[in-house]
């Protein structure tokens, strides 16, 4: 039998690492997506995997190609985990409306257009996958949190739109909603927290993988938080 073939963006952050090594422990064939140039060291690698970096999904054709290449090398694609993302605290009062369509776009528009480009090819699959990135915080924003809660919150609507809409086509769409990750950046940033309580990577990365699995197929349009002990 074919491996299945996974799609990662973000693939070369914290998250997105966790999910690819995860991934490839389980023998996929894996599909590296991001906007930086340079992978990090220890990522998968070898012929079961295609490391594209330089892609910016917020344009619709560079998310097409990446679609497309991924199709030329695996001639299919079965899962997409839409990891690509950003954060930026701010108030409102302090803030400004470029940080609002930013994080629209980085949370937001790069999970669209990926995905309108992998539909295809996902409704081709005998079970395609969807599992967006949501945040917990988008539950209920805390001061500074607007423009990111706002951005999250959008891609838990999409997340239950495209649910609702791939149904009868066979794939699932769902999403995690994590707290605080136990990633560098967010320790130096919170250096007096309790890194203890926080959702480790690794965790997150297998939460996502079942729901990208044959044992979720009842699962879609679930929102599911991650959330530790915060």
């Amino acid at each position: 039998m074919t491996a299945r073939v996974y799609a990662v963006t973000g693939a070369f952050g914290a998250l997105g690492s966790a999910v690819a090594k995860a991934a490839a422990a389980q023998g996929v064939r894996l599909a590296l997506i991001d906007f930086a140039t340079q992978a990090p060291a220890g990522l998968p690698g070898g012929g079961d995997v295609l490391v594209l970096g330089g892609v910016d999904l917020t344009d619709p054709a560079a998310a097409k190609a990446a679609v497309a290449a991924i199709t030329a090398r695996f001639g299919a694609l079965d899962v997409l985990v839409n990891v690509a993302g950003g954060f930026v605290w701010q108030t409102h009062e302090g803030g400004d409306a470029e940080t609002w369509s930013r994080l629209f776009l980085m949370n937001v528009q790069t999970a669209s257009n990926i995905i309108r480009a992998a539909l295809p090819a996902l409704k081709a699959s005998n079970s395609g996958r969807i599992v967006n990135i949501g945040a917990n915080g988008a539950l209920k924003a805390a001061a500074g949190m607007g423009a990111y809660a706002a951005s999250k919150a959008g891609v838990h609507k999409l997340t239950e739109a495209l649910a609702e809409e791939l149904k009868a086509d066979g794939v699932t769409v769902n999403a995690v909603l994590p707290s605080i990750l136990d990633t560098p950046v967010n320790r130096a940033d919170m250096p007096g927290a309790d890194f203890s309580a926080w959702v480790q990577p690794d965790d997150l990365a297998s939460v996502i993988l079942f729901l990208a699995s044959e044992q979720a197929r009842a699962v879609t349009g679930a929102l599911v938080p991650v959330t530790g002990r915060v």
